[in-house]
């Protein structure tokens, strides 16, 4: 980068062990090309009061001799937990899609991961999609996995094959009336569901609305986007949205604030920039805005730096972005997501440890770590030693996993 958008910190590194095959394309940036329990507890009855004058009959108990019973609040869903098992929630790592991977596995049971990414490309259909899925969930933690991919149509599409739609490119997409596209998007998600795919990092809520789109590398390029306006863009992107939902697949929508009017993309650039977005009033921002009104539960953040908003720091490293934005300005109470981070140029002025901890600070709940799964061994380890050395970031922690469970759909989260 041409400046350093933060001051680098201490965060505990580690040496890893090991040498790990991972998949070289990172998530959201897939293309040919380029882009891709507690028991309740009962209170015993008080005893009856006696009668001081003799009677042959028995006392009639008191109102209040017998209370009826109460119970106590259930048990957090984490009592018990370590500060490891939280800290594990926090992480999506990424396995091959194509082929089970023991050295991956290892490292997903190794950080108590809350999710996968399927990252790369699978032409094997859904039955062997299934399997690859279930040599990770069986060994997953106790709080299930999030079984991710990129399934956004066009060229961004990790999984095909027997039982597995060619999905068109989101800007084909658009050209359906809002109805159908939402009993597409079911469809499609019908498919992943079986394929055993829990959440979908699509649809791009991107609004590429420069003069030339094609000059926007990571959206506009690939036909990523759903529009060029507001309107157009909100309908395509909240009715690819809604149709995942029905289907029960997590449909994630990305890229807060927008990655729509950069030129370059931050999987493979350093220093990108958005010089035009602004907080308040900004199209682009609605179209996000848009989709939290309509009940989005999970949102991405983009790597970019917004000039205009936090010229500091990248998007998922600010607290204005997040925080201040995204929760405060839009309301957002859901889970809050980086692009990948394990790999992306955008974010090597950092080690990965650095920037697992800066992205929770600033109100992350999921670091993702998709194109190089041994990045996570790390980002744990510095969350850990982060967490046990600031109480803040430990509340964060501990806030973030329950925001994870909750989207799993663990009781009490």
């Amino acid at each position: 980068m041409t400046q350093r958008p933060l001051p680098r910190r201490t965060v505990l590194a580690g040496t890893l062990t090991g040498t790990l095959a991972v998949g070289a394309l990172a998530a959201c940036a897939t293309t040919p090309s380029g882009p891709e329990a507690g028991s309740a507890a009962q209170s015993m009855p008080a005893s009856s009061p006696r009668s001081t004058a003799p009677s042959s009959r028995q006392p009639t108990p008191s109102a209040t001799s017998s209370p009826e019973p109460t119970t106590s609040p259930p048990a957090s869903p984490i009592e018990g937990w370590s500060l490891e098992e939280l800290v594990g929630q926090l992480l999506i790592v990424g396995v091959p899609a194509a082929v089970a991977s023991p050295e991956h596995a290892e490292i997903v049971a190794q950080v108590h991961a809350g999710g996968v990414f399927l990252h790369g490309r699978s032409t094997e259909g859904t039955q062997a999609t299934r399997a690859v899925v279930a040599s990770y969930t069986d060994l997953a933690h106790r709080a299930g996995l999030l079984v991710a991919t990129d399934q956004e149509g066009g060229a961004v599409q990790v999984l095909s094959g027997p039982g597995l739609s060619t999905i068109p490119a989101a800007e084909d997409q658009a050209l359906l009336d809002p109805e159908v596209l939402t009993a597409h998007a079911a469809g499609w998600g019908t498919e992943l569901a079986a394929a055993g795919v829990t959440m979908n990092l699509a649809p791009c809520a991107d609004l590429v609305d420069t003069l030339a789109p094609s000059d926007n590398a990571p959206i506009g390029a690939w036909g990523r986007q759903y529009g060029t306006d507001t309107a157009t863009a909100t309908a395509g992107a909240l009715a690819f949205n809604e149709g995942m939902r029905s289907a029960g697949v997590e449909p994630v929508v990305k890229h807060f604030p927008g990655l729509g009017r950069v030129t370059e993309n931050t999987d493979i650039a350093a220093g990108v920039v958005d010089s035009t977005t602004v907080r308040d009033g900004d199209p682009a921002v609605g179209v996000f805005a848009a989709a939290v009104r309509a009940g989005a539960r999970a949102v991405m953040l983009s790597s970019a730096t917004y000039l205009l908003i936090d010229a500091g720091a990248p998007a998922c490293f600010s607290p204005v972005v997040v925080t201040d934005m995204l929760r405060g300005d839009l309301g957002f109470t859901g889970v809050v997501m980086t692009d990948d981070v394990s790999a992306a140029a955008q974010v090597q002025d950092w080690s990965p440890g650095e920037r697992a901890v800066l992205a929770v600070r600033a109100g992350v709940d999921m670091v993702l770590a998709s194109a190089n799964a041994r990045a996570a061994l790390e980002m744990a380890q510095a969350l850990v030693a982060e967490a046990r050395a600031d109480a803040d970031v430990a509340a964060r922690v501990e806030q973030a996993a329950l925001r994870v469970l909750a989207l799993k759909g663990v009781p009490g989260a």
